[in-house]
């Protein structure tokens, strides 16, 4: 079996996801997400809560280099130079969320959920942004180690949707 498919989402997660939403729709915002490393796991997280997933504006998966050029325009020099887990690039993929769509609050994931061929490609190291319309995006590194992809996409399911709820809350 996929690993994906047999990800559970824990207690404290699904609670937070439930809590983003309700505030998003307390507040009449819409949510979308870029995601690479999480493979649209938020997105689906924020669409399987009934009553509130109407909140969910649209999730991008762009899990190649091309896919974050050609559809949030993620600059190709910042793939070539900074890398597509990084800092530089996490912002784009968040701000090129919030220009291709019609949300309110966005985040995005890049990452690396093994270990790689490089040394640069360090098992757990995820880069995400959020951002609020009108505002510029922010930037947070996690280094969750080698935890495992699953155990990877997990914390960082949690940590993207902490983002958004301070964005959400944030006036």
């Amino acid at each position: 079996m996929a690993e994906a498919l047999s990800l559970t989402v824990p207690k404290p997660i699904d609670d937070l996801a439930h809590d983003v939403l309700r505030l998003a729709c307390d507040r009449d915002l819409k949510l979308a997400t870029a995601e690479s490393c999480t493979g649209g796991l938020l997105a689906s997280l924020l669409t399987d809560i009934p009553g509130c997933s109407h909140a969910f504006e649209r999730g991008f998966v762009v899990y190649t280099d091309a896919a974050k050029h050609e559809l949030l325009g993620v600059r190709q020099s910042i793939l070539d130079i900074e890398g597509a887990v990084s800092e530089a690039a996490a912002l784009a993929l968040a701000q090129g969320a919030l220009d291709r769509s019609q949300a309110d609050v966005v985040a995005a994931i890049t990452g690396f959920t093994d270990a790689g061929p490089s040394p640069e490609e360090e098992a757990g190291l995820v880069h995400f942004a959020s951002a609020r319309r009108g505002s510029s995006p922010r930037h947070l590194r996690m280094r969750f180690g080698e935890i495992g992809r699953a155990r990877v996409r997990q914390a960082a399911l949690e940590t993207a949707l902490r983002m958004m709820r301070e964005d959400i809350l944030a006036v």
